[in-house]
């Protein structure tokens, strides 16, 4: 384990040479708890009142529970979770998969993100943008690491017959993620039928049966 946090803190450091968040204008900005300030970012703590807990984040050890409909568990570690993170423009994740357990398709609009497998077989891969729509995917093992660039659909599937998990790093505080299910048929409210049906080519009562699911 000790092995695996170090490498997940040097691909940290290698991300925050080519962090896409802007640069910070002063020695840290740790987060603000509850401040109603709206900035590009998150609101910064009296410097004079920060704490190395504010810089510090415990948990990444334990698995992650993955009994839902898609088998995953992501335990991110932005700002939110980690205040020190605050302006420096890089967060981590853990992903844990039961078998044949996946993280759907989805996006990060605000960072690319490096993955390195920790235990188990995954297979991983991303859609380059239109006209091509080509799909580059890998099984990686043990060891292996691989790059989603910012804004591209990825995903992640467990082939192997144990648990699997392993560990992202992404070049924003807050990358976001648009998981493309739940947005597309999960939607508040609802994309109407008619244009879905459409775009997808299918009939009305796929999509409605479809959103039902979400």
């Amino acid at each position: 384990m000790a092995k695996s946090l170090l490498l997940v803190g040097f691909l940290c450091l290698l991300l925050a040479f080519a962090a896409a968040d802007h640069s910070p204008l002063q020695d840290f900005c740790v987060a603000q708890a509850g401040s109603s300030v709206l900035v590009n970012g998150l609101a910064c703590k009296d410097p004079k009142m920060v704490q190395a807990n504010d810089f510090s984040f415990s948990g990444l050890h334990l698995p992650g529970n993955t009994s839902n409909a898609v088998g995953s568990r992501v335990t991110p570690v932005f700002a939110a979770q980690l205040p020190g993170l605050n302006t420096l423009g890089i967060s981590l994740a853990r992903l844990d998969y039961a078998p044949w357990g996946i993280n759907p398709p989805h996006t990060h609009p605000r960072a690319s993100e490096i993955l390195v497998v920790q235990e188990g077989t995954l297979e991983v891969g991303f859609i380059t943008s239109n006209p091509d729509n080509r799909l580059i995917s890998k099984v990686l093992q043990k060891g292996d690491a691989f790059v989603f660039p910012q804004g591209l659909i990825h995903f992640q599937r467990n082939i192997g017959t144990g648990n699997a998990f392993a560990f992202a790093a992404l070049g924003s505080q807050n990358p976001g993620v648009i998981t493309i299910g739940n947005a597309v048929f999960g939607s508040n409210p609802d994309v109407s039928a008619d244009i879905l049906a459409k775009a997808f080519q299918v009939d009305k009562s796929v999509v409605n049966q479809i959103q039902s699911k979400f």
